[in-house]
């Protein structure tokens, strides 16, 4: 089964929830609402013909386009963009696969979290929350698993990421 006559049991379950897909040259994307994300992750794991029963990679990412603006304090910051997770899925006894995306703002990123579904999205959302600042709303521990623990200075692998200066009254090398 391809990942369009998928989309098309996708949208006749889900209607509104999922958003598109998108053809691109590598793979089609489906586009899907990131608070129903973890329904759709259930369907697409326990259907018949589906039975999408590995999550291969989750991935954030900052969809940014460049925007930039000043704050208050007078550093620079993107604007504009979304954050974004994407889910390679792969069922091992069919033996087909597909990508999922859901974005989210900037602002309040939060998407459902598929930890329930697959439980090996524990640490790849973890490493999401951790590098992106994306929130997995009903995440069991969603706690940080790259950085230290009390770590304040942003998201690492957001773009507009700054390196701090010093942490904990340490200079930091770089």
């Amino acid at each position: 089964m391809n990942t369009e006559e998928i989309f098309k049991i996708l949208k006749t379950e889900f209607e509104n929830e999922i958003l598109e897909l998108q053809t691109l040259p590598v793979e089609p994307i489906i586009i899907v609402d990131p608070k129903a994300i973890c329904k759709i992750g259930l369907f697409l794991r326990d259907t018949t013909g589906l039975e999408f029963d590995s999550l291969m990679c989750l991935s954030g990412v900052d969809d940014a386009n460049g925007e930039k603006k000043l704050a208050a304090d007078g550093s620079t910051v993107i604007s504009s963009g979304t954050l974004s997770v994407v889910y390679h899925l792969h069922s091992i006894n069919i033996n087909h696969k597909m990508t999922l995306k859901v974005s989210t703002s900037r602002e309040l990123p939060e998407v459902e979290s598929v930890e329930s579904v697959w439980k090996c999205a524990d640490w790849h959302e973890r490493e999401a929350f951790d590098m992106f600042g994306i929130v997995f709303l009903h995440h069991p521990n969603l706690i940080r698993i790259l950085m230290p623990y009390d770590w304040e200075a942003g998201y690492p692998l957001r773009k507009d990421y700054k390196n701090p200066e010093f942490y904990q009254g340490m200079k930091v090398p770089y």
